[in-house]
């Protein structure tokens, strides 16, 4: 069970995306400095508790109209061996934990094994800023058995419309998968075909709550 410690960031969180979000290729350009605030998401719990999983959702006012972006997150008290340069936002002083090191969570095997797991049904999203809170607005589906990540991500490709994350299945049908992160949020659900997704909402600018696919799984063909 994750433990929600009331308590700084330093830098905060916003500060670590506003420098960060722009060397993304799906980032929105607006030609101004990134205006965040935070919209929404969820938590998933490390069996292990040693990571910190965050699927969060921020706004970028910066342009002449909102934009919403998910970033799933990890939180780590030291490096994550053999990540990507890219895949580290930034590291942060915590109040209660001490430095952490703060990862686009794509490329962290924890946040892929529980992010299939939220899939089948076996992880229950948790509430952002509570403990030992569920969040029964978020739902995972999947059709089909067996869905378990490699002990790591298999690929990652990052493009202008998103992430694609290349999984695949174990077991008597070795199926390749893919998870397509949905960063620029829209209220949409995922394609009639997808073998799966995760859903959940966030604050829109105004009052008004979106709600739309998180993550979308798809067979790849061939």
């Amino acid at each position: 069970m994750a433990v929600i410690h009331r308590t700084t960031m330093t830098p905060t969180k916003l500060e670590l995306f506003a420098a960060w979000l722009p060397s993304r290729p799906w980032y929105v350009a607006t030609g101004r400095a990134p205006e965040l605030a935070k919209a929404g998401g969820f938590r998933l719990d490390d069996p292990r508790g040693e990571v910190g999983i965050e699927f969060m959702v921020v706004t970028d006012g910066s342009g002449d109209r909102p934009v919403s972006y998910l970033l799933p997150l990890t939180y780590r008290e030291a490096p994550l061996d053999g990540a990507p340069a890219d895949a580290l936002v930034g590291t942060s002083e915590h109040g209660v934990l001490g430095k952490r090191w703060v990862y686009d969570g794509i490329h962290d095997p924890v946040l892929v094994e529980r992010l299939l797991a939220l899939l089948e049904g076996r992880a229950e999203p948790q509430a952002q800023s509570e403990t030992d809170t569920p969040d029964h607005s978020v739902t995972g589906r999947f059709d089909g058995d067996g869905l378990t990540a490699l002990t790591g991500p298999e690929s990652v490709t990052e493009g202008p419309h998103g992430t694609e994350l290349a999984v695949r299945t174990a077991g008597d049908v070795d199926t390749p998968l893919t998870l397509a992160l949905t960063r620029v949020l829209r209220k949409a659900d995922g394609p009639a075909d997808a073998r799966g997704q995760v859903t959940a909402e966030w604050e829109i600018p105004g009052g008004d709550r979106g709600r739309g696919a998180f993550v979308v799984v798809r067979e790849n063909a061939g």
